[in-house]
């Protein structure tokens, strides 16, 4: 498994491959294949981790996991639940998550995601993983208050900064089992198996490709287990998939 990170350094952004504990130079552009290139000295400690992909959009799916639908009383969906949020709120790793003033109660929800890795139209379920890059992680920032009172998702979950994604795009993985957890200053808040998905990824990509085409650096982000919760100015909230890595971000008040 290699992990891919878009990185800056000196000014400049390009890809870096992390391999066997090395890190080297992997150009521009990941979607067009990946070269290795010179080492990077120094490793992820020389150079500034940005998210890993700008999509055009990112393709949630509410209500995914069996733990998380229990939990806020609803029943299981007969098809997924889409909303889609967009490219201005994606934050990068260590970056401050803005709380907007007046918009009341804000959650964390930890979630795995899916990196697109081709134009993906009307993809079958048997050859999702042809059109997948990797896994990363993402914090699917949501108004709580918001949400509560409107039907539609697009306000609670668009605002700037509420789509961390990352530390890293995780390759050579599949669609078995891993560890999805949140962590709230330190203590763990949410932790359930991909196994609890209701849709797993390959049906999701099947559903998703049939509504809407998915460009490379795309995200579907596959849904959040139980235990959402609030988040104030200090906290540092932390997103772990097991075999892709750690998300972590602080959290401020956004001023007037």
């Amino acid at each position: 498994m290699d992990r891919l990170y878009r990185v800056r350094q000196s000014g400049e952004s390009f890809y870096a491959l992390e391999r066997g504990g090395a890190l080297f130079r992997a150009g521009d552009d990941i979607f067009n294949g990946v070269a290795v290139g010179e080492p990077i000295r120094g490793g992820l400690s020389s150079v500034q981790i940005a998210a890993p992909v700008r999509p055009s959009k990112i393709v949630c799916v509410g209500l995914n996991y069996r733990s998380h639908a229990a939990e806020v009383k609803k029943p299981l969906p007969a098809e997924p639940l889409l909303f889609v949020k967009p490219s201005t709120s994606v934050l990068d790793p260590g970056a401050p998550i803005m709380l907007p003033p007046g918009v009341g109660r804000v959650d964390y929800e930890a979630e795995l995601a899916v990196v697109i890795g081709r134009r993906a139209h009307r993809v079958p379920a048997a050859r999702a993983w042809d059109y997948i890059l990797g896994l990363t992680c993402l914090n699917d920032v949501t108004a709580r208050d918001l949400q509560n009172k409107e039907s539609q998702y697009t306000r609670c979950k668009g605002f700037d900064t509420f789509a961390p994604i990352g530390p890293c795009i995780a390759t050579g993985l599949n669609g078995e089992p891993r560890l999805v957890e949140g962590w709230l200053n330190g203590e763990r808040r949410q932790g359930s198996s991909t196994a609890d998905l209701i849709f797993p990824i390959e049906h999701l990509v099947e559903f998703i490709t049939f509504v809407m085409t998915l460009e490379p650096g795309d995200v579907i982000s596959t849904g959040t287990p139980s235990g959402i919760g609030s988040m104030k100015a200090g906290d540092v909230v932390t997103v772990t998939v097991e075999g892709v890595g750690e998300l972590r971000n602080i959290v401020e008040d956004e001023h007037p």
